[in-house]
């Protein structure tokens, strides 16, 4: 039974999704929303609202009048591109078993470039996080961020690696980050990087390139990730716009 709290659809959505991946559903058909709604406990709209985000997703489709079905193509999406996600959970998403090693936290002055993304004055303190994530012990990315010193508290700089950025904001800052401005880019690893993840120096990889907001909009922190692509796949899926 799926209990009340704000976040019903997202419960029902979680579950039905868990389950699909579970394979419990025969014939890749989805059961009719009032069965749904009768063994969770929730309303039809609830079950309705969850199976429309699904669909949103690409794990689901609907064909009119024969019901709602599994899209085995959808399922091959383990990371939504436009969501907050941890690096761990990515890495179980894709079958690995995750564990994170922190590489160094120092600390340095802002840049020109990195002060006017953060919206402070160039050569304030920031904290600088390294740390490489790896799946089954093999080394899959390196995550680089970038906090100014004052909006940390002074535990900050003994964090062992064990929460994701926005989990850490939420305990060793006042503000908690709400969205990522990100751009995806190609680059060629230099030596460090490249180090790190165990290639050669200038193999290709994936960057994300980011700036975290918060509720407010106040940037709180520049970040920066390397993925190695033959260990770590993006999909996404992309849709015909609906006619006006």
């Amino acid at each position: 039974m799926i209990s009340r709290s704000p976040s019903l659809t997202e419960q029902v959505k979680a579950h039905l999704k868990q389950r699909i991946a579970d394979g419990e559903f025969e014939d890749g058909r989805i059961p009719p929303e009032v069965e749904l709604s009768a063994e969770l406990g929730v309303s039809r709209t609830t079950v309705r609202d969850a199976l429309s985000r699904l669909a949103n997703e690409g794990v689901v489709y609907r064909r009119q009048g024969s019901g709602t079905f599994i899209n085995e193509h959808g399922l091959q999406i383990k990371s939504r591109l436009e969501e907050i996600w941890s690096y761990e959970d990515v890495l179980t998403a894709h079958g690995y078993e995750p564990s994170v090693d922190v590489i160094s936290i120092d600390e340095e002055k802002a840049t020109k470039a990195i002060a006017e993304e953060l919206d402070i004055p160039v050569g304030t303190k920031l904290v600088v996080m390294e740390k490489v994530f790896r799946g089954d012990d093999l080394p899959v990315a390196v995550a680089v961020n970038r906090i100014p010193s004052a909006r940390l508290t002074d535990e900050a700089m003994t964090y062992d690696g064990s929460e994701p950025l926005y989990t850490f904001l939420e305990r060793h800052s006042d503000r908690r980050l709400s969205y990522f401005l990100s751009e995806i880019v190609p680059v060629k690893l230099d030596e460090h990087t490249a180090g790190l993840l165990g290639v050669p120096v200038g193999t290709a990889a994936v960057c994300f390139d980011e700036i975290g907001f918060d509720e407010d909009n106040t940037p709180l922190v520049r970040a920066t990730s390397f993925f190695r692509d033959d260990l770590l796949r993006f999909r996404l899926i992309r849709r015909k716009p609906n006619p006006e």
